[in-house]
């Protein structure tokens, strides 16, 4: 018996062999829907018995054992509904993977046995192993997606209810802070508050990525906005902070104005001037620069430090990325975030931002175009 035939007919089987094994699989104290749990593997068996009938290329036949089997054209396949329903209910990877392994184990172990096999039985078992190696990944892609999707949801939930009681900190370390001035307690104060303010900014830098990253964007609030002025205010906070490093602004044109978002720039540049006390030269200068021309404005930051490729640089973009080097003063609390959320800041301007190596510094350039005075006001 062909193995397409005998899957087709000993479906039931094979069922209640993966039904079995899933329960086993399930993480402790889960609450299985066991309905759910019987309705994807018939179709996926379906999907393998159609993929065995069909004529296939041994091009065809060596992308599917591979996992990179074009995506089909029509609804999504049974093992990708298969991945997200098994992220959904709290399996592991490593779990859902061992469920094909079941699958593929009931299946040949069950023809084996049913007759002796025949001349065709080798390439059947071929193409059979080919369809579970791209089921498996077709529902790798959707399980990984739907994991992804929950860590966004969970780190906005905790950024949001993190605000809340990090305000009050703050409002009453500000409060503290006014009240010791000239006391010895004055100090203390001023490290409470500079903690919260620290800690308001992952905040800020967690709902950010997790709007990003679940499509909603970033909202911008453009006004005509004297880019020169406000960097300049930013450069003034920051110096009073960066104690050890040198911090220099040059404005190189006489107009840097345009439409903007004057608050998100100031954190931008806010980003890239720490990420470069972080982890550029000890003790080296930090250079600042406006430039601009009739049709765009853009700030540079550059530091000396250890010389990174343009990719490697670049890669510091995505998030949860960090530098390869230790950073200064024992940092090593940082999600990653600061040149993720700068990314953000730009695109959501309608700009970039890059990276490069150049005469031993390391430069980060946002690029923002300016925007008319009849431009949308928001993004």
């Amino acid at each position: 018996m062909r193995l397409a035939d005998f899957i087709e007919e000993n479906t039931q089987q094979i069922l209640d062999d993966a039904v079995e094994f899933a329960v086993t699989q399930a993480p402790e104290g889960a609450k299985l829907n066991h309905k759910r749990l019987r309705n994807d593997i018939p179709l996926i068996l379906r999907e393998i018995v159609a993929d065995l009938r069909t004529e296939q290329s041994s091009a065809q036949q060596h992308a599917k054992s591979q996992g990179r089997a074009p995506s089909p054209a029509g609804p999504e396949s049974a093992a990708t509904r298969h991945g997200r329903s098994r992220a959904d209910d709290g399996f592991g990877v490593n779990q859902m993977i061992a469920e094909y392994r079941a699958l593929r184990a009931s299946v040949l172990r069950r023809w084996a046995a049913d007759e002796a096999l025949l001349a065709t039985s080798i390439d059947d078992m071929v193409r059979f192993n080919e369809a579970i190696d791209q089921a498996v990944a077709e529902s790798l892609v959707e399980f990984s997606r739907t994991v992804e999707s929950w860590r966004n949801v969970f780190l906005g939930a905790l950024g949001h209810d993190l605000r809340g009681p990090l305000t009050a900190v703050v409002g009453t370390a500000e409060f503290l802070l006014d009240s010791t001035r000239g006391t010895p307690h004055a100090r203390q104060a001023e490290r409470i508050l500079n903690g919260g303010v620290q800690l308001s900014r992952l905040v800020d830098g967690l709902l950010d990525y997790s709007k990003s990253t679940l499509g909603a964007g970033m909202t911008l609030h453009r006004a005509p906005c004297d880019l020169a002025a406000a960097v300049s205010d930013e450069v003034d906070l920051l110096r009073t902070t960066l104690h050890d490093v040198t911090l220099t602004l040059h404005v190189e044109c006489d107009d840097a104005s345009g439409h903007f978002d004057d608050a998100r720039l100031r954190e931008a540049v806010h980003n890239l001037v720490t990420n470069a006390a972080k982890y550029g030269e000890a003790g080296g200068d930090i250079r600042v620069t406006v430039d601009g021309d009739e049709d765009s404005a853009c700030i540079a930051v550059s530091n000396a430090g250890d010389a990174l490729s343009t990719d490697a640089l670049n890669a510091l973009f995505d998030p949860l990325r960090r530098g390869s080097r230790q950073a200064h003063h024992g940092e090593h609390t940082s999600l990653g975030l600061g040149l993720f959320i700068v990314r953000e800041i730009a695109s959501a301007h309608g700009g970039d931002v890059t990276a490069r190596v150049e005469d031993g510094r390391t430069i980060f350039v946002i690029r923002l175009p300016r925007e008319k005075e009849d431009a949308p006001v928001a993004a």
